[in-house]
């Protein structure tokens, strides 16, 4: 391993457990920061999570909001058609349309797009992302993401990582249970990690470069471009190291997580947008890349003719920042969900 990757492995990797009890639980946590006058939002996007994304945002609420370590609680609803706006605003998260945000641009669906507009809508100091269609985690991922960012003001970053709960790892499940490995899940392993350790070696200590459980700074999620698709943590990691270095990430193993699992084809469609943010900031001249119509061609018996044509979206919007709706707290008046 890359001797910067594996020191930095060593000094800024935590354990959530750290944050959930001594001098680092819920009440230090909030003591801190106070102490630092720093706010913290917790954003959830969801599309089409109506089965699991109020029981996120009623544990969040209930554990974090009261005792005061949250202060806003928002869900980016991504055109959802089954219910999870509803489910999650029962359930006490404030939520917003994302294609009825204001940023002065047209509309595009995806995971990046709604993390872009959640800026322009949330007040937070310390931003946290929760995926919406977790079955197992707790209330300690945000705590455990907290912690590196309200013990050292240097820590910009900080990606979560876990054992991953699911039927289809090796040697399936066993007596009913699901099995556990510490993988991330296939396009982390076999796409993100493999780029990580060829071209961004210094990174290769970084266990799930892929988590959608991560904080940040709003000072630098707001000078990021951000791929409009599930390319926006590769950047986000790649970018803040080459701006800010290797020192400005950690990472907290988070435990166990448990979520919804995407088949093979849509897996391709996430790998072929990984690929394309990853050559995007290769050094040297960046290879030409298509735009949002750009397509990825895959084999399926039951499609007519017997190919899909699924579109990749690559475009990546710029520095929140950079655009005049842009107002950076503590002057953003709240809108109207």
């Amino acid at each position: 391993m890359d001797a910067a990757a594996r020191r930095w492995f060593d000094s800024r990797t935590f354990d959530s457990r750290n944050f959930e009890a001594g001098a680092f639980d819920v009440a230090a946590l909030v003591r801190a920061k106070r102490c630092r006058e720093q706010s913290v939002s917790v954003v959830i996007p969801a599309r089409n999570e109506a089965a699991t994304v109020g029981a996120v945002v009623r544990q969040i609420h209930q554990a974090l909001v009261g005792p005061g370590l949250v202060d806003e609680l928002l869900v980016v609803d991504s055109d959802s058609v089954d219910g999870t706006a509803r489910e999650a605003e029962a359930a006490g998260a404030t939520v917003f349309a994302a294609a009825g945000i204001p940023t002065g641009t047209e509309p595009s669906p995806g995971k990046g797009e709604a993390l872009w507009k959640s800026l322009f809508v949330s007040r937070g100091d310390l931003i946290v992302f929760i995926d919406a269609d977790l079955t197992e985690w707790g209330p300690h991922f945000v705590t455990g993401l907290l912690g590196p960012l309200l013990r050292d003001d240097a820590t910009l970053l900080v990606k979560g990582f876990y054992d991953r709960l699911a039927d289809d790892l090796p040697g399936g499940a066993q007596q009913g249970q699901p099995a556990t490995a510490p993988q991330g899940g296939r396009v982390t392993e076999l796409v993100a990690r493999p780029l990580l350790n060829l071209y961004w070696p210094q990174l290769s200590a970084v266990v799930q470069p892929l988590a959608g459980e991560w904080a940040i700074r709003r000072g630098l999620m707001e000078s990021l471009p951000v791929p409009v698709g599930y390319g926006v943590e590769f950047a986000t990691l790649t970018d803040t190291w080459s701006r800010h270095g290797l020192d400005a990430i950690a990472q907290v193993d988070l435990g166990r997580r448990g979520h919804r699992h995407q088949n093979v084809h849509d897996l391709g469609v996430m790998a072929a947008e990984i690929l394309a943010t990853a050559l995007r900031r290769l050094p040297g001249e960046p290879p030409r890349i298509a735009g949002a119509g750009q397509t990825l061609q895959q084999y399926d018996r039951q499609a007519p003719e017997g190919w899909l044509s699924r579109r990749v979206p690559t475009l990546e919007r710029p520095a929140a920042r950079e655009s005049p709706h842009y107002r950076p707290f503590p002057d953003r008046s709240r809108m109207d969900p």
